[in-house]
């Protein structure tokens, strides 16, 4: 099937030692009302391992009824004088306690990407990602999603890692792609990593790579207690402490 949907995908600064406090409060108290009100899902929810990346650090996907759905939850959001949904005031005053700002991308998936709902019903779990943020030629940036289903799908899989988010950010010039990967582990992290310059299948999509990409960053996350890949379902208001909607 071809994937129609939309996501958000968000880099959240956190305040302090307060990971963990905005991670539940982000699941359990905004998604099962999001999933009502929104039709939006979560795809996943990960803390940035800090020797890889900005620390604290949060990264949060939203999996949305495709773009029309998205405008929808737009039209909802900016309202009254602070361009804030007045039903929301109590979650966004606790939401604060916790974060200081972030960086949000729309992203677009390849149509051969599964959807998050697609990929848990297929048994996919894991608490280990990789998460690469290539910047390429414009105009490319879909080319080099099909160049990762060719040629880095398969040289990744011995290693135990699984393509699980193909997207192109939207509203640029086609020139900035996101794969997201699911690993067995921490050791199987390693294994691919030790072999970059060894391996013929890594070596290959690497040229396959540079030739389309003017620069690559990769950062390690590790997946939230509620998150969808860890848990295999949505949270839901179970998952909820101390909070009354």
């Amino acid at each position: 099937m071809t994937n129609e949907k939309a996501y958000i995908h968000e880099f959240i600064d956190i305040r302090g030692t307060h990971r963990a406090d905005y991670m539940h409060h982000m699941a359990a108290n905004w998604s099962p009302s999001a999933q009502e009100d929104r039709e939006q899902l979560l795809f996943g929810m990960w803390a940035v391992l800090g020797s890889t990346g900005h620390w604290p650090q949060v990264c949060n996907i939203w999996e949305e009824p495709g773009l029309d759905g998205l405008a929808r939850s737009f039209g909802a959001e900016a309202v009254g004088p602070g361009l804030q949904n007045p039903k929301l005031e109590r979650w966004w005053e606790r939401a604060s306690e916790f974060r200081r700002g972030g960086y949000d991308r729309i992203v677009l998936p390849a149509p051969w990407m599964p959807t998050i709902t697609e990929s848990i019903d297929a048994g996919v779990r894991a608490t280990v990602f990789a998460h690469d943020l290539i910047r390429t030629h414009p105009g490319t940036a879909p080319d080099l999603l099909e160049a990762a289903r060719e040629a880095a799908v398969g040289a990744y899989e011995p290693f135990g890692w699984r393509l699980v988010g193909a997207w192109t950010t939207a509203m640029r010039d086609d020139d900035e792609a996101i794969l997201l990967w699911a690993i067995d582990d921490w050791s199987a992290w390693a294994a691919a990593e030790k072999a970059q310059r060894t391996d013929a299948g890594l070596l290959a999509w690497r040229g396959v790579a540079r030739d389309r990409a003017t620069d690559q960053q990769r950062i390690l996350l590790a997946a939230s207690a509620l998150c969808p890949f860890r848990t295999g379902r949505q949270p839901n208001r179970d998952d909820q402490v101390d909070w009354e909607e």
